[in-house]
C-alpha cells in the first residue's frame, strides 16, 4: 500500500513539474524559402531564449501560409508577397504587419545558358527567351511568393508558359532547385536560397538585377477578435522581436559561403 502510495505521490510530482515548467508553444507560418535559407535555424534559438518559448513552424508556400493564418490555425505569419498580405490586412485577418527584411529574385541556369539569358536586358526579356527557345523551366507552381513574382514577371513579358518545357512542380524552393539542377533547367529563386544551395548544385545566376525581383518580406499576428484562441500577446514578441535591433542584426549577420542572404528592414 505504502508503495502505491509512493508511487502516486511521485507521478503527482512529475505532472505537477510538467505543468509549471511546461513550455509554451508559439505557431508561425512561413514560406518554404524562408526555412530553406537557414535563417529561421538562427533567429529563433535566440528568441526562444529570450522568452522561454518554443516556436513551431509549418513551411508551406506563401499563398497557404496565409491561408492557415487567416484560418486561425497559427499565431503568427512570416511572408513575402505584399499585394497579397495587404488583401489579408484589409480583410482583417492580419494586424501589426511589419517590414522585417528584403532580398531580391534571380533566375538561376546551367551554365551552358541554351536561352543566353546573359544578354537578357530585363527579367521580362530573360523569360521571353527562355519561351522562345523552349528551354526546360521548373516553376514552383504552388501559389508562393516565388510563384506569384513568376507569374507576374510572366504578365509583363506578354507570354503564358505552356508546353512540354514548362514544368510546374509544386514543390518547395528547395526541392524545385534540385529537380532544375538534375534537368539542367531555369528556374526563379529568391537569393536566400540560392546561396544557401549553391554548393549543392551546379547551376548558376544567369539572371538578376531587375528592380521587378525585389523581394520583402513581411511579419504579421492573426488576428485575435477573429480567432480569440490565438496567442496574440506571444505573436507581439515575436514581432517585435524579429523587428529589434537583436532580431535586425541576427538577420544583417546571417551569411553563407560569405554572402548576406537578407537585408532587414526595420527602422529604429
Amino acid at each position: 500500500m505504502k508503495l502505491i502510495q509512493k508511487g502516486l505521490a511521485f507521478a503527482f510530482m512529475v505532472m505537477m513539474s510538467s505543468t509549471v515548467f511546461a513550455v509554451e508553444h508559439l505557431k508561425l507560418s512561413t514560406t518554404t524559402s524562408t526555412e530553406n535559407s537557414g535563417l529561421l535555424a538562427v533567429l529563433h534559438p535566440a528568441f526562444e531564449a529570450k522568452y522561454d518559448v518554443k516556436v513551431d513552424v509549418i513551411a508551406v508556400g506563401t499563398g497557404k501560409a496565409l491561408k492557415i493564418g487567416a484560418n486561425g490555425d497559427v499565431d503568427v505569419v512570416f511572408v513575402h508577397a505584399p499585394a497579397a498580405e495587404l488583401n489579408y490586412v484589409e480583410s482583417g485577418d492580419f494586424i501589426d504587419r511589419k517590414a522585417v527584411m528584403h532580398n531580391d529574385f534571380v533566375i538561376v541556369g546551367p551554365a551552358s545558358d541554351p536561352a543566353n539569358l546573359a544578354q537578357a536586358v530585363s527579367a521580362a526579356d530573360a523569360l521571353q527567351r527562355i519561351a522562345k527557345t523552349q528551354a526546360d523551366f521548373i516553376s514552383r507552381g504552388d501559389d508562393s511568393g516565388t510563384h506569384k513574382k513568376e507569374k507576374s514577371v510572366w504578365k509583363i513579358a506578354a507570354v503564358e508558359p505552356q508546353g512540354a518545357w514548362y514544368i510546374a512542380a509544386g514543390q518547395g524552393m528547395g526541392a524545385v532547385l534540385k529537380i532544375a539542377d538534375e534537368k539542367q533547367a531555369y528556374a526563379l529563386t529568391d537569393r536566400g536560397t540560392q546561396i544557401a544551395y549553391a554548393d549543392k548544385m551546379s547551376l548558376n545566376v544567369v539572371f538578376e538585377g531587375d528592380e521587378v525581383l525585389f523581394n520583402p518580406y513581411h511579419v504579421m499576428a492573426v488576428n485575435p477578435e477573429k480567432h480569440n484562441h490565438v496567442k496574440y500577446d506571444l505573436a507581439s514578441k515575436y514581432i517585435e522581436f524579429v523587428t529589434s535591433e537583436q532580431g535586425q542584426a541576427i538577420i544583417a549577420g546571417f551569411r553563407k559561403s560569405d554572402q548576406q542572404l537578407f537585408y532587414p528592414d526595420a527602422v529604429h
